[in-house]
């Protein structure tokens, strides 16, 4: 895609932004237990992505929702800060869940970070848990990958491909976004 398609607007139906935010969900939620370790009576990671479930399970795209996502964004902050580098993943994980609501339907490759943020920040929070072990973030990559249904693959192929950089977590993500894309039956329209 060229510099003159970054206004291109993509069609996108409420059932296919609440099968993205059901996919980021069930990419999140499982690493909610590394965050707690650290911050038992901290809940807003647990917090986003239940609002983020209620929108994908048939409720409104509500304040709610964004709250959640930015309680989420502050407790990635603190983490972070903390030293806490799995726990501020897992943060990033829910806040990316309860964004995946709000995907833009402009075509351009920062939104895949909408579909797929979840699902990369979870591996990173996962391979970070298992002391660095890369394999561990790789095996969570390809779980994601299998939780992708036609729906998610579909929405994500119509954007441009996942860009460079951002360290280990860019990796992940590209990781994911071709696999997903080299998928038989996706439509390659992002590449």
């Amino acid at each position: 895609m060229n510099m003159a398609d970054d206004n291109l607007t993509i069609e996108l139906s409420m059932a296919e932004l609440r099968a993205i935010t059901r996919y980021a969900v069930a990419c999140a939620e499982p690493t909610v237990p590394i965050f707690e370790r650290e911050r038992s009576d901290d809940h807003r990671p647990r917090a986003a992505i239940a609002a983020a479930r209620a929108f994908a399970d048939g409720g409104e795209r509500t304040k709610v929702i964004r709250d959640a996502a930015w309680a989420a964004q502050r407790a990635y902050q603190q983490t972070r800060d903390a030293g806490q580098d799995a726990a501020s993943d897992v943060a990033r994980a829910a806040g990316a869940a309860a964004s995946a609501a709000y995907l833009h339907p402009l075509a351009k490759a920062t939104q895949v970070w909408h579909i797929l943020g979840s699902a990369v920040y979870a591996a990173r929070a996962a391979e970070l848990d298992a002391a660095g072990d890369r394999a561990v973030g790789t095996e969570y990559i390809e779980k994601a990958r299998d939780l992708a249904d036609p729906v998610v693959v579909s929405v994500l192929t119509r954007y441009p491909a996942a860009s460079g950089g951002r360290g280990r977590v860019g990796e992940l993500l590209r990781e994911l976004d071709t696999s997903l894309r080299q998928r038989p039956g996706s439509e390659q329209q992002g590449r």
